[in-house]
């Protein structure tokens, strides 16, 4: 089942230590790599410009702590959420009083360690459980050493990008995040969502072609949009940001900036064909790098997909977002979403009569000799499809008249097509 091997890959990404930038980003596209051999793997140097924003300097940590009295009792190693993302180095003795300015912790989630980060401003922190933290006020005057073994250093922005031909230069694109650290749903599951689809393409016949990114969130798709939005513009047809795509929750669709893209088209008709309880997000609550992809200037065909989305469940962002949080039958659900947006956008096709008036669809086979009042129910669907197929209506616009599922009508289609009734309009 490819959900359990999707579980599997996120076990070994799940430890890693990822951020905007650094080793933990390259250590987790070369294992995607391992599993997807064509996968490029691009680096943008700190200071790049990339319309308004600039490729920040690379962060890279290799040990963090609190110790009171000789003990440790806050350990990067122990979890990589306990450090503050970007934490710039310190090595220094103060106050318990002191070092709380620089704690982060969930009152509202008393034993989970929160996700905090600081990207563009250089400070340093510390984050864990409410409970821990309340432990440690009860002795505001203890002395604490506090030590961060970590650098920001002129490097590069790392990120991936797979690319696979199909017939035609319309493309298909697929983005997943890869700038979290310990968080599995959250993180972790679009990407492992993606490699098991883009193994699926590697070997199906392909319409279109397929790009398939990994990205530091916002600043990677401003980056890659920066190099690529002409081609973008020019062949994009649909795009899909795929986030929190792992858990048993609900399915969700984000829609593009108004809703009306041939993405958020496909992604209404593939969560409708798995399931009649589904929710609906508009572009006000957006949250992902649907934002970048949607913005003025850009305005490119994409959407997001997820299962419970980002923000709309209390382990968001917290280490409570575990391996035990997704499961192989999550993500197989997640991977089975992403493959009907496919197969629906490889068979919507805009079909015309060959004929005038109705064809004679009985000698070839696709209508009962003998008729009865059964007879219009066995075929209504095909009489329909044939009722418009016009050619200027995609598949899903017909599905759309005769309120029917285009999952549907795609056998139906390819029936009239083989008797030589209908023919595609290129």
């Amino acid at each position: 089942m490819t959900g359990e091997l999707a579980y599997r890959w996120a076990g070994v990404l799940y430890p890693i230590c990822r951020s905007l930038t650094g080793s933990g980003v390259r250590q987790t596209l070369a294992y995607i790599k391992t599993l997807l051999p064509n996968l490029q793997i691009k680096e943008v140097p700190t200071g790049t410009q990339a319309f308004d924003w600039t490729v920040p300097q690379e962060w890279n940590i290799r040990d963090a702590f609190i110790e009171i009295d000789g003990v440790k009792v806050v350990d990067f190693k122990q979890h990589n959420l306990h450090i503050m993302g970007y934490s710039e180095p310190i090595d220094a003795t103060m106050s318990f009083a002191e070092l709380d300015k620089h704690l982060y912790s969930l009152p509202e989630s008393p034993d989970a360690i929160p996700y905090i980060t600081s990207y563009y401003k250089r400070r340093w922190g510390f984050c864990l459980s409410e409970r821990q933290r309340a432990q440690l006020r009860k002795q505001p005057n203890k002395q604490c050493r506090v030590y961060i073994d970590s650098e920001l250093i002129d490097g590069h922005l790392s990120y991936g990008e797979l690319l696979l031909q199909g017939e035609t230069n319309d493309e298909i694109l697929l983005t997943a995040n890869i700038c979290h650290p310990s968080l599995a749903n959250n993180e972790l599951s679009a990407p492992v969502v993606a490699t098991a689809i883009a193994q699926w393409l590697e070997t199906a016949p392909r319409r279109f072609s397929y790009r398939i990114l990994y990205l530091p969130e916002t600043i990677g798709s401003i980056v890659y949009l920066f190099q690529h939005l002409e081609w973008l513009k020019k062949h994009l047809i649909a795009g899909f940001v795929l986030s929190c795509i792992g858990d048993n929750g609900d399915y969700s669709h984000v829609a593009s900036r108004y809703g009306d893209t041939l993405a958020d088209r496909v992604a209404k008709y593939a969560l409708e064909h798995i399931t009649s309880d589904y929710k609906e997000y508009s572009f006000l609550q957006r949250g992902s790098d649907e934002r970048q992809f949607c913005s003025p200037g850009v305005e490119l065909p994409v959407c997001g997909l997820c299962r419970t989305k980002y923000g709309e469940y209390p382990e968001y962002h917290t280490s409570l977002d575990d391996m035990s949080f997704i499961s192989p039958a999550g993500l197989q659900g997640g991977i089975n979403l992403v493959k009907n947006c496919i197969v629906l956008l490889e068979n919507n096709r805009v079909y015309k009569n060959v004929f005038a008036c109705e064809a004679q669809l009985g000698k070839r086979g696709l209508y009962p000799t003998v008729s009865t009042k059964d007879s219009v129910a066995q075929t209504r669907d095909m009489m329909n499809l044939l009722a418009y197929a016009d050619g200027t209506n995609d598949l899903m616009n017909i599905a759309d008249i005769v309120r029917a599922s285009p999952f549907s009508l795609i056998d139906v289609a390819n029936r009239l097509v083989e008797a030589g009734v209908i023919r595609e309009v290129v």
